[in-house]
């Protein structure tokens, strides 16, 4: 039997039980009693959740809901609701970053200031949810204080260029025009050149029609980039145009023109004076009167200038992310590059790379090391490389150009470093060949030496020429600038709820799902390891401060915030059966490193707890077990320990998800048996001095038309207030024993 709407609107009346804050405003309704209603009539005994926590027993311990901020303002129906049946609130959305930050990097702080208001008024506790996320940022902001800069532009050495600014695009390419007029017609049959260096705020197709006033030769166009860029176009007329028309009418903007030269077969006078424009007066020059841009001659950066940028992860071998390192070692295949303890390192006291021959190799590559790249370096393309080496005997070496490690393309890269026992620096710089194009690591065959030997990497820079008219930000640049960026925010949040919010996520979700780099941990979340889709959407702050953004904005809370405050790293599928915790466990290890400093303190675990009842049993179980092995995982931290997003859908026998109204009693009862089962176990496994909290995310089923588990039964009440199976069993498991019984 379906547990119906219709049965369910007859318990509306169970809030105003026990509560007293909602019986101020009892929702009142006649409605005749159906048949089936002996089977949730037992719920209408219970009192409001938050009733059945042992106080005793888990003195500090907070039940806690999810709520929509703006809703929760408004202390209607929904304030006192959740009011009557928790002592803790979440706000989903309304304390994250992009809903404070705008795209100027104001921010706004008017309804997480009313928020903390209201609940300051019901005597509420908040979790603050969050102050640092990849998700859910203004990337906007975020991307535009770390973009390229302009290249700033020496007065002394300033190039002029004729600047023509537009207000905004047109329909038609000739909506927006400039001309120059020549002095002397074109002679038919005879072959011109157009050659300018050009470049624009956006790029586009620019279109050149040379005309006569009555013929205009169409189909000349010109690809203008967003940084100089030199464009050839040749042209022979077949009538004698005395115009160049230049037409960019469905471009809005700024557009540049420099070194502007028009010449004949056979000749090198240029036909446009002053292509140059050095002087400023544009003779010649002009644009139909009613076309209302400007255009005038001024300086500017006319670049490109030149710059490297360096290609290799973890460059300094300080981090985990061996990416960009490869090795084989005594006839081992391709592997991940091993890194030495701390102290190995060419400064004494970081790490570096060690790498290990066997004596008496068969070839001079039975040995390698390989540094790898995300890029595949074409002909003509400028690199600079250097590192630091060394080995326990001397020996020599020789490197290759590969397209990946162990694919080989061509016998020579970088030249043959000579190591010593002691530290050296290493370097080599030039072009890359036609027989090196493709290639995309740097193999070094480190068995040319016939003995045994142990060798050392670090500080390795793989760089490439770029060039432009602005130049990117350097990793240190972009760390100090998010960096600042992060202390602004929390700042400002910790200003906003001025003391009152004791607990937060000060990090959420810092983890992937998968170990790439091979260390026995999942790996920190990250632009290299996410969908095309999350990389444009998310924002990875610690792909620009590593692996220590976590302390950082652990350093920035403790500094802005109130004393006695509890920061939680809070991560989901901590309970996951498919990889026996795994996931846990890595956090786990994670935050025993960014403890280790001495000054970082973490203070307790959120598991989020977004999960589903399953009808096949051995699935059920499976999830049971492992829900058991992430409470005693936890227990062990010492830390305390939230349940900071529960909520439960519906899977059935065959694997697929139910919908609310399609839940039968016997799977209405199994959910409320599998909330029973994770409460209890939380208070039987957790100590009592770890017991933080738990809050159910969704108290209410899930709307339709809700991006969250659309359509899903994930709550103890019904979209009209009811109390559902889910409620009873809830309440059983703070209780920790059933509390009332349903009829069979």
């Amino acid at each position: 039997m379906k547990f119906t709407k219709n049965i369910l609107g007859f318990v509306i009346l169970i809030l105003a039980i026990g509560t007293s804050c909602v019986d101020d405003s009892p929702l009142l309704y006649n409605v005749e009693k159906p048949l089936t209603l002996e089977q949730i009539e037992y719920l209408n005994s219970y009192d409001a959740l938050k009733t059945y926590i042992n106080k005793s027993t888990s003195p500090n311990f907070k039940l806690g809901a999810g709520v929509t901020a703006s809703e929760y303002i408004k202390q209607g129906f929904l304030y006192r609701f959740i009011n009557s049946n928790f002592d803790q609130i979440t706000a989903g959305n309304e304390m994250k970053y992009a809903s404070v930050v705008k795209d100027n990097g104001t921010m706004d702080f008017s309804q997480v200031i009313q928020f903390v208001a209201a609940a300051k008024a019901a005597n509420m506790s908040i979790y603050g949810h969050t102050l640092l996320w990849h998700a859910q940022q203004n990337n906007k902001y975020l991307n535009s204080i770390i973009a390229d800069k302009p290249i700033v532009i020496d007065p002394s050495k300033a190039n002029n260029a004729l600047h023509i600014k537009t207000t905004e695009a047109k329909a038609n390419t000739w909506d927006w025009q400039i001309f120059y007029n020549l002095q002397t017609p074109l002679t038919t049959g005879v072959e011109y050149t157009l050659k300018m260096r050009v470049k624009a705020s956006a790029p586009f197709t620019l279109d050149f029609w040379p005309t006569d006033g009555s013929k205009v030769k169409y189909g000349l166009t010109i690809a203008v980039g967003a940084s100089w860029s030199d464009v050839t176009l040749k042209w022979t007329p077949d009538f004698a145009a005395n115009k160049l028309q230049f037409c960019f009418g469905k471009f809005g903007g700024d557009l540049y023109f420099d070194d502007v030269s028009f010449t004949a077969a056979g000749s090198t006078t240029n036909l446009i004076a002053n292509g140059s424009f050095d002087d400023t007066i544009l003779k010649d020059w002009g644009k139909p009167s009613w076309h209302a841009y400007t255009y005038l001659v001024e300086p500017v950066a006319a670049g490109p200038a030149k710059w490297y940028e360096n290609l290799v992860a973890n460059s300094t071998c300080e981090s985990n992310d061996v990416s960009s390192f490869y090795a084989t070692e005594v006839r081992v295949g391709p592997h991940a590059a091993n890194f030495g303890p701390a102290g190995s390192g060419a400064d004494g006291i970081g790490r570096s790379i060690v790498v290990q021959s066997g004596d008496n190799p068969t070839n001079p590559w039975d040995t390698q090391f390989f540094v790898k790249v995300p890029y595949v370096f074409k002909e003509g393309d400028v690199y600079r490389f250097k590192m630091k080496i060394k080995a326990i005997k001397p020996a020599a070496s020789e490197s290759q150009a590969h397209k990946n490690p162990g694919e080989y393309l061509h016998w020579s890269m970088v030249g043959s470093p000579n190591f010593t026992t002691s530290w050296q620096d290493y370097s080599n710089s030039g072009t890359i060949a036609a027989t090196q194009a493709g290639m995309s690591t740097i193999a070094f065959n480190l068995a040319v030496f016939k003995e045994a030997n142990t060798y050392y990497f670090d500080d390795i820079y793989f760089e490439l020429e770029k060039a432009g008219n602005t130049i990117p930000l350097t990793p240190k640049e972009k760390a100090d600038t998010l960096t600042w960026a992060m202390d602004k925010w929390i700042e400002g949040m910790m200003k906003a709820t001025d003391g009152y919010v004791l607990d937060w996520d000060v990090v959420n979700e810092p983890l992937s799902g998968s170990d790439k780099d091979g260390d026995g941990l999942y790996d920190l979340q990250s632009v290299k390891n996410v969908s095309e889709a999350d990389a444009k959407n998310n924002f990875y702050w610690q792909d620009y401060l590593g692996n220590d953004y976590v302390r950082t904005a652990v350093k920035l809370a403790r500094k802005y915030g109130p004393s006695g405050m509890k920061l939680f790293v809070n991560d989901y599928n901590l309970e996951s059966d498919w990889d026996d915790n795994q996931k846990l466990k890595s956090l786990i290890k994670w935050i025993e490193r960014w403890e280790q400093d001495g000054t970082t303190k973490i203070d307790g675990i959120g598991t989020q707890m977004h999960i589903s009842c399953y009808m096949n049993p051995t699935t059920q179980t499976a999830k049971q077990d492992h829900i058991v092995k992430m409470f005693e995982l936890l227990a062990k931290t010492g830390k305390l320990i939230k349940i900071t997003e529960l909520d439960m859908g519906l899977v059935d026998a065959d694997g697929k998800t139910v919908l609310t109204p399609n839940v039968t009693e016997e799977q209405h009862k199994a959910m409320a048996s599998f909330y029973e089962f994770i409460v209890k176990k939380y208070f039987e496994i957790i100590p009592a001095n770890q017991r933080h909290s738990i809050t159910h995310w969704s108290p209410t089923d899930s709307p339709t038309s809700s991006s969250w588990r659309g359509g899903q039964p994930i709550g103890l009440w019904t979209l009209d207030y009811s109390r559902k199976h889910t409620y009873g069993g809830f309440a059983n498991g703070l209780a920790g024993k059933v509390l009332f019984t349903p009829a069979p």
